[in-house]
């Protein structure tokens, strides 16, 4: 079986950011990009693209301005026009865009889409697509946020439960961090315990330094088969007394990739309307 990326694509900047995003990782990794646009099953598009149309096996030769060219030809060839290395391929499909998605990611390596599609209102941050997407595919969705800078490349950061770890995801965050070369940062957010908010008095120092302890050993436990497995990796862990959202989004700002586990996905999405670079959200 091919390994390959997928990204789903429509007329968006967001996701033509997805794209671009979704070429530079499958030429990190090797692989083949295969570029995928589904139409509404209620006729052609508004470019007159011909619904369930064949996609084509290799797009170079695809002319990026010819009318009758598909929407996914047309992403396909600006791509391979931009990252000459490229091996990219090109689907047209009809039907549910969730589904359509879903099923051609179910071998897949990475699921890359923008937060927000071509129909999406300015005002929602991220899409219904994205949304059920993050939900419920099998494999991990990376999403990219569209028109603003992106975040800096020097880190890939993963939030992780240092009680009930992602291993899945784990692996792929110290797996980009390794390909990319750079820190991973590791997060793992923790609040007081119960009787800590039982208490008619705020905790004693004394005492969140003895918990704080417990939940710093926990992580390095948590970590230790991954270090052993990956000792190239310089890891920076943090233990922090926030919400998960609050301590991914801090982190994220120094991140080129955040990864969490589904778990996780409402943390994943309250982060992405202000995450400033890629966030992906790995099925556990």
């Amino acid at each position: 079986m091919e390994r390959v990326i997928i990204t789903g694509v429509d007329r968006s900047a967001h996701s033509r950011a997805a794209a671009d995003w979704a070429a530079r990782e499958a030429l990190l990794r090797g692989l083949p990009l295969r570029v995928v646009h589904v139409s509404p099953p209620d006729g052609a598009g508004a470019d007159g693209e011909r619904p369930g149309r064949p996609g084509t096996t290799v797009a170079e030769h695809v002319a990026a301005d010819r009318p009758e060219s598909t929407v996914a030809e047309r992403v396909a060839a600006q791509l391979t026009d931009w990252h000459p290395a490229l091996r990219a391929q090109c689907l047209s499909l009809t039907g549910d865009p969730v589904a359509a998605l879903r099923a051609v990611a179910a071998d897949a390596e990475l699921l890359v889409v923008g937060l927000r599609g071509e129909d999406s209102p300015a005002e929602v941050p991220v899409g219904s697509t994205a949304v059920a997407l993050t939900r419920a595919c099998e494999r991990p969705v990376v999403l990219v946020p569209g028109g603003r800078p992106p975040g800096h490349a020097d880190a890939v950061t993963v939030g992780i439960d240092a009680r009930n770890s992602a291993s899945a995801a784990v692996g792929l965050a110290f797996e980009a961090a390794r390909s990319r070369g750079v820190r991973l940062h590791v997060v793992h957010a923790w609040t007081l315990p119960a009787q800590a908010a039982e208490r008619p008095f705020p905790a004693l120092e004394e005492d969140r330094a003895t918990w704080e302890d417990d939940e710093v050993q926990r992580l390095s436990d948590a970590l230790r088969p991954w270090r052993g497995k990956c000792p190239e990796v310089d890891v920076l862990a943090d233990v922090v007394l926030l919400a998960p959202e609050v301590a991914l989004a801090h982190a994220a700002g120094n991140s080129g990739l955040v990864v969490a586990g589904r778990r996780s996905g409402r943390t994943a999405l309250a982060l992405l309307p202000d995450a400033g670079c890629p966030v992906m959200v790995v099925p556990v």
